[in-house]
Parts: C-alpha cells; sequence; structure tokens
C-alpha cells in the first residue's frame, strides 16, 4: 500500500481567508460593474437598435409575405423542393397554433447571434491559422467556453448589463461560436501545401492566397462550423428567455414552471422545425459548395 499520509497534512486554506478573497472578488467586480456598466452597455446600442428593428421587420410584415420570401431563400440556398414544402408546411403548423410572434423573435435573435458569431469567428479561426502562438492561446479560451455550463457565464454579464436581449444575445454568441472558430482554423489548415504554392508561384499575395485559395476550399468546414453554431444557439432559446429573451424559450420555461403539457410541446415542436430547417438549408449549402471545388479540382 502507497503511504497517503500526506493527504491528510496538505495544507488547507482557511475559511475564513477563503470567505475573505470571494468578498474581495464579489465586491470589485460589483464596483466594475456599478462604474462602467453603462459605458459598455452604451457599446451595443447600435446592435440593440437593428435587433429591435429586424424583429420588428419580421413581426409587422404580413406573414404571407414573410412566408413566400423564407421558402425563397430556402430554395435558392438548398435547392430542394422537398426542403421548400417543408418549410410551408412547418411555418403552416408554426401560425394555425398562433406562435408566429414567438417564432419570428426566435428567428431574429438567432439570425442576429449567428451573423455575430460568424463576423468574429472566421476572423479569429484564420489568425489561429495563421499563427501557432494564437491557436495556443485561443484554444484553451474555447475549451473554457465549451465546458463551462451556459448559467456560469450568465452571472457576469447579468450583473453587468442586466436583463434583457443584449445579454441575451451576448451569451449566446459566447455559447455558439466555439465550432465556427475551431473548424475555420481546421479548414485552413488542411488545404493542400503544392495549391498554396501554386498560387505563390503565380504571383499571389498572402491576402490573395486566403481569399481566392484557402478560404474557398476551406468553405466545406466552415460551413459545417456555422451549422454547428445555429444548432448551439437554437439549444440556448430557452436559457437565454431565463434572462429576458422573448421568443419560442419563454412558453417552453413557463410550461415547465407551471406543468403546462401542451405549449411547452408545442414550442418545443416549433424549436425543433426551426433547428431542421437551419440545419438542412446550411447543409445543403455546404454540400453544394463541395461539388462546386471538387468540379475546380477535377477541371
Amino acid at each position: 500500500m502507497a503511504d497517503k499520509s500526506w493527504l491528510t497534512e496538505f495544507p488547507a486554506m482557511d475559511r475564513k481567508d477563503l470567505t475573505g478573497i470571494k468578498k474581495t472578488l464579489d465586491g470589485a467586480y460589483r464596483e466594475f460593474s456599478r462604474t462602467y456598466g453603462d459605458a459598455i452597455e452604451s457599446i451595443f446600442d447600435p446592435l440593440l437598435y437593428f435587433l429591435v428593428w429586424f424583429e420588428k421587420l419580421l413581426i409587422q410584415t404580413p406573414w404571407w409575405i414573410v412566408l413566400i420570401a423564407v421558402t425563397a431563400l430556402v430554395h435558392l440556398t438548398a435547392r430542394s423542393w422537398k426542403l421548400s414544402a417543408g418549410v410551408v408546411v412547418a411555418f403552416a403548423f408554426i401560425g394555425y397554433f398562433v406562435m408566429w410572434d414567438n417564432t419570428m423573435r426566435t428567428m431574429s435573435i438567432i439570425v442576429v447571434c449567428t451573423l455575430l458569431s460568424i463576423a468574429l469567428g472566421i476572423p479569429i479561426g484564420i489568425a489561429m491559422a495563421r499563427s501557432d502562438r494564437v491557436q495556443a492561446v485561443v484554444t484553451p479560451i474555447l475549451d473554457v467556453m465549451q465546458t463551462m455550463p451556459a448559467f456560469v457565464y450568465l452571472i457576469p454579464v447579468v450583473m453587468l448589463l442586466g436583463i434583457g436581449k443584449i445579454p441575451g444575445v451576448i451569451a449566446v454568441v459566447i455559447y455558439a461560436i466555439p465550432p465556427v472558430i475551431r473548424l475555420t482554423n481546421l479548414g485552413i489548415r488542411l488545404v493542400d501545401k503544392e495549391v498554396l504554392e501554386a498560387a505563390t508561384a503565380y504571383g499571389a499575395s498572402p491576402f490573395q492566397r486566403l481569399l481566392n485559395v484557402q478560404l474557398p476550399l476551406a468553405m466545406p468546414n466552415i460551413m459545417a462550423g456555422i451549422n454547428q453554431t445555429i444548432m448551439m444557439a437554437l439549444a440556448m432559446v430557452v436559457v437565454a428567455s431565463m434572462i429576458g429573451v422573448k421568443g419560442l424559450g419563454q412558453p417552453v420555461l413557463k410550461s415547465i414552471t407551471n406543468q403546462y403539457f401542451t405549449l411547452g410541446l408545442f414550442n418545443g415542436l416549433a424549436i425543433v422545425a426551426l433547428a431542421i430547417i437551419f440545419d438542412r438549408v446550411s447543409q445543403a449549402y455546404a454540400k453544394r459548395t463541395q461539388k462546386h471545388m471538387e468540379g475546380l479540382h477535377s477541371d
């Protein structure tokens, strides 16, 4: 048997010292939020205005115009009549059971969060692919973001910005952005070095190689990352409803607290319908992109 006496002899931190450290950190963060909270919140005002405008646009636009626009966009992206018909059926179901407004609110925040994740995630992924040092710094941060429970990082966001749309957007983006960063990095690193050498031989600058060679060849991986980001953003809808984000998540949360079975079931099915639509469209677009790139290679 190994000697385990060191386990009992290991010095433990005194509870009073630990309590003092916790109080100091709590007080420091509380003071920081009181001093700089308003200034930080004002930075997100343009995002809030855009989100409110986009939400009102979807809700106030006649349902048949929204349905035609969404169906046309799905068909142009996926080139599938079956998927387009599925979109019509799903949205008819949503409208019939009086979930249209909440669905539009959820769509607006998912679209905005996805666009934000893409705008932030792809440049970070590119930076990771171009520098091993950046990758070594960012990878542990992504690990923490993906493993830490969403409720934990909701606490500092709500303390700093209160409840509402912007804290919800920040929470959703933090939870959903890692896949697009990781797969952008992976996709660019997987680009054949011989292809890059050929581009360099033709006089392409580093920026031209990135824009015209690396990103197009990495697009299937990037689209897979965007697909996962959308799915994770939808998964956060119910959690985000706890901090005041309106949409399909709030009825689900209400059904949990009040045991309203049908309310939770129908709104949950609406979330599932949105998830399937977003998933199939992004996957179809990724496959089309991959076939296009394979066609260019064969030429």
